[in-house]
């Protein structure tokens, strides 16, 4: 009898590719995914921790979570709960002084090890030994090269890294001491993993690194690849129709990979390009490698080869030091981008971290009054985007059923969640018409009759 075992994932895409990567190595043990964490016998809870409050949100799930994993008939625990992932990385072995019932923990660069740690676990509690065991060492070997193939079912959207960690010191950042220096895979693993991918039913691949444009690839050819060079050779692949890639950092966005969307119609136009705050004392202060200026040159570069690119990105507001006027220079940035999404924050500090030890901490209610007139304005943005969109026609891949009966949900090239409804209400149980079901995974063609603040409502066109 194949064992159980509940991953969850938390934050950032990469966390939900490290998930999908390790049920790959556990699958090769014998365990099969369970959708819920009751009576499993293996919980892996896979952390994050750039957002605020992140490790006391685990330890509250951890607490949840020893009432679920296998128990004996007696009651006592059999089951293993293993965290990993940046928060683990980030506490380590203070980790399992406060959560005893935590077995394992363990890094976002040693899950390829999860076979032996179990092994660890189980030859200490028989030993009579603690039963606990953390690894949360950076080794030598890179993980990529221990993972098997992948396993995943069919999906018409997928992640794949492609690269880790990051050089750039950011004075608010935990990721170069989580997930360690900047590293990229092998140009040819990656376009391995791609290719099964497509065979498995992908039609499109959102690219993943903490600095993904940092990507430079040892080819076997003895040649250095640049993420450009990724894309293209990619988009060669039959039955991929759609490339992203995510998060890019303004520093490495290079004339080449601006140039590929003005040349390859599978790279969707939509860029994810954080900027952090529009006032260049405080980009200084939080070492970003970047000013205002060249920042919106390089959005004006993107947008003379391709004029309807969608961008996003990251604001943190109250970063120490922030004055009135440095807050206005990021209104001021975002009223001349017109982001068509973004995201934003307040400021937190982040223990060990340059930033958290800086003086001028900005008061909480200094920075949820900033926060607020920020998303007013960005949210009023991304509404108008939205709204631009009626009446448009545009290509939407179908990734999932929506909540009403008949309805699909999908994204269109800017990142939009788009929703067809392709058959009427019906009383009583529902059963996806062939038309819904042939229509998963495949790209249609939809006019946009309507807009909401976060996605909009389109009928298909036969």
């Amino acid at each position: 009898m194949n064992k159980k075992v509940f991953i969850k994932s938390y934050g950032c895409q990469m966390n939900v590719y490290d998930s999908t990567r390790m049920a790959d190595v556990l699958a090769a043990e014998g365990y099969e995914q369970s959708e819920t964490p009751e009576g499993a016998d293996l919980i892996v809870l896979n952390t994050c921790h750039i957002r605020e409050k992140a490790a006391e949100k685990v330890y509250s799930d951890i607490g949840r979570m020893r009432l679920q994993v296998k128990s004996n008939a007696d009651g006592d625990k059999e089951g293993v709960i293993a965290v990993a992932g940046c928060v683990a990385q980030a506490e380590g072995k203070e980790m399992m002084r406060r959560a005893p019932s935590v077995d394992l923990v363990l890094g976002p660069q040693t899950y390829h090890r999860l076979p032996d740690l179990l092994k660890q676990v189980d030859v200490e509690r028989k030993t009579a030994k603690s039963g606990r065991v953390v690894d949360t060492d950076f080794p030598v070997e890179a993980k990529f090269d221990f993972l098997p193939k992948t396993r995943r079912s069919v999906q018409p959207a997928a992640f794949l890294s492609v690269q880790e960690g990051c050089d750039k010191f950011c004075t608010y950042c935990v990721v170069p001491y989580t997930r360690g220096a900047e590293y990229s895979r092998a140009f040819d693993a990656v376009m391995e993993e791609a290719r099964s991918l497509v065979d498995a039913g992908t039609v499109e691949i959102t690219l993943l690194g903490q600095n993904v444009n940092a990507y430079h690839g040892a080819s076997a050819d003895g040649t250095t690849r640049s993420l450009a060079d990724l894309i293209r050779e990619l988009a060669a692949i039959e039955g991929l129709e759609r490339i992203r890639f995510t998060t890019s950092h303004p520093k490495d966005m290079q004339d080449d990979l601006i140039a590929i969307y003005g040349e390859e119609p599978k790279c969707m136009p939509y860029l994810h390009l954080p900027v952090q705050s529009g006032s260049n004392r405080i980009l200084e202060a939080m070492n970003r490698h970047h000013t205002r200026e060249t920042y919106l040159a390089t959005l004006a570069a993107l947008r003379e080869v391709r004029p309807d690119i969608a961008l996003s990105g990251d604001f943190i507001v109250g970063f120490p030091g922030e004055t009135d006027a440095d807050f206005e220079d990021t209104l001021s940035l975002v009223r001349e981008v017109k982001y068509a999404q973004a995201y934003s924050f307040k400021y937190s500090a982040r223990p060990g971290t340059p930033a958290a030890e800086m003086s001028g901490q900005v008061a909480e209610e200094v920075k949820s009054a900033r926060l607020q007139a920020l998303q007013e304005l960005l949210n009023q943005h991304q509404a108008e985007f939205n709204e631009a969109s009626i009446g448009r026609r545009v290509p939407v891949l179908f990734e999932r059923t929506g909540r009403e009966p008949g309805q699909l949900v999908g994204r269109s090239p800017y990142m939009q969640a788009v929703h067809v409804q392709l058959d009427a209400h019906q009383e009583g149980e529902y059963t996806p018409s062939k038309d819904q079901a042939g229509l998963m995974g495949q790209i249609g063609e939809v006019e946009i009759i309507s807009a909401g603040p976060n996605s909009l409502k389109g009928q298909l066109i036969n």
